[in-house]
């Protein structure tokens, strides 16, 4: 699904909260979450120093923060049974958290591995 320029800026403007709301709830119906990947996937440090492994819910969120550190990195989707099977796990193991919907002006959310994990399966019960 292709969204529009509206539609992009309605969910950029809102709360971080809300943009993790909504986050879960289109990765789980599109069945899919998107990251910036050149020669290795974009990280990110929190305020904490923790390292983080920033995700979108479309490509099209994810293109406007390959700008500063990320230029040259693209998008790319990864599907919802690897994000849950493989990377969540991986990021666990390292001691990375998801960086859920950065903007070109905020840091997102980041919860635990564990946290992020059971919203997404609260989600997925729904269905």
């Amino acid at each position: 699904m292709k969204l529009n320029s509206k539609q992009v800026a309605a969910v950029i403007a809102l709360q971080s909260n809300d943009r993790y709301e909504n986050f879960i709830k289109v990765i789980v119906d599109w069945q899919e979450v998107w990251g910036l990947y050149q020669n290795g996937w974009a990280l990110a440090g929190a305020d904490d120093g923790t390292t983080v492994f920033p995700l979108w819910p479309a490509k099209e969120y994810a293109q406007l923060c390959a700008e500063g550190e990320w230029i040259g990195y693209e998008p790319r989707a990864i599907s919802l049974n690897e994000l849950m099977e493989n990377l969540l796990p991986k990021l666990k193991k390292d001691g990375l958290f998801p960086g859920v919907f950065y903007t070109p002006s905020n840091r997102g959310l980041t919860p635990s591995v564990d946290e992020f994990k059971s919203a997404i399966e609260a989600e997925l019960s729904n269905y």
